[in-house]
Formats: C-alpha cells, structure tokens, sequence
C-alpha cells in the first residue's frame, strides 16, 4: 500500500483565456504566464461522471442502463479574501467575462525524487459571493469554476 497524502501544499493557479483547442498536457504546459489563486482554504471536489441514459425494455421487464455525455462538474474555491493577491484578481476578472480560463492544480503527492501530479482543465468562473460572516470569522470568497473540457492529468513520476 502507499502512503496517504493530506491537501496541505496543494496549489491551483489560473491562466490565460483557454481556446477549445486546447486539448493536452503538453499544449497547457506550453502555456506561460500562469498566476496562483492565494490564500486558498479549501478546494472542492471536482472530476468526470457520465450521465446516466436509460431503455425500459419491455419485453425483459428491465431498465437498461447506458453511460451518456461526461461532466467534469465544477470546481469550488474557498479563499480568505484578499484584494491585494494577484490569482484572486485574475479570478475576479475572469468572472467578469464569458471566456473560458486555463487552469492548473498542483497536487502535493510526489515523494522524495518524484514531481507532483498536475491536473490541467479549461473552465468558467461562474461565480464569487462573499461570506463575511461575524466578528469571529475570517471574510471569505467563494469561486464557483463551472469546468468545460476534459480533466488532463500529468500523474506523480521520477
């Protein structure tokens, strides 16, 4: 069995508007200029399921089941708000636009020797409600990035 890992160190950043032909490890690694989202609390889960199509078959009595299009869902991002970083100010403007948006998570899994997986995908920040709660709390952000392609990951290796 290998080791387990914690989210901790795991990084996400945002990059440039991502055209749909945008469509592999190496053509989102070939992007520069990325810039990383700070301050973040929590990253949602995120990743591929099918829709489910059915047949009501008559004549067996039985509902088949067939796997349809595939969702990669949507992201959400939990940050401390601050005006002053430059991946919130990048995420902030990219909700301002239609545009889909490169993005890059950075999973802190690689032991002594190994890179880390990288996850690469093209989305749409939907949306960024503030949460500023009581005098005990801490004023969040929360980033809704709605993903429109594909998850492509670049897996733990030496």
């Amino acid at each position: 069995m290998g080791d387990i890992i914690t989210a901790s160190g795991t990084q996400v950043y945002i990059g440039a508007v991502a055209a749909s032909t945008i469509d592999s490890i190496e053509e989102f690694e070939a992007i520069s200029g990325w810039t990383e989202i700070g301050l973040i609390e929590s990253v949602g889960e995120f990743g591929d399921s099918a829709q489910e199509v059915t047949f009501e078959e008559v004549g067996a009595g039985r509902v088949r089941k067939l796997k349809g299009s595939r969702n990669a869902g949507s992201m959400q991002l939990i940050v401390a708000h601050d005006p002053l970083d430059a991946g919130q100010a990048a995420v902030e403007a990219a909700e301002q636009t239609a545009s889909n948006y490169a993005f890059k998570v950075v999973i802190p899994d690689g032991p002594s020797g190994y890179s880390d997986t990288i996850q690469y995908f093209r989305g749409k920040v939907m949306s960024r409600p503030f949460n500023i709660g009581n005098n005990n709390n801490v004023v969040r952000k929360t980033y809704n990035v709605a993903i429109d392609s594909a998850i492509y990951e670049n897996p733990s290796s030496n």
